[in-house]
């Protein structure tokens, strides 16, 4: 049991870390990957007209978006 509360607790630290560095970068300066670029071109070939301001369930809910 320790080791398991010393792990989760190492982890949450980590995790506080990583939020507040990519909260504190703009993200459209953000790349996590080398392959962000064709991540986000390839989604946008798929989903051309998908707003991403603002995404409401009910849009990817739709029988349209499905």
């Amino acid at each position: 049991p320790r080791v398991e509360l010393a792990w989760a607790m190492k982890a949450q630290q980590h995790s506080q870390i990583h939020f507040n560095l990519i909260s504190s970068v703009d993200p459209k300066f953000l790349r996590l990957t080398r392959v962000d670029e064709r991540i986000y071109r390839e989604f946008r070939q798929r989903f051309p007209e998908l707003r991403l301001e603002l995404l409401q369930p009910e849009e990817l809910k739709s029988p349209r978006a499905k």
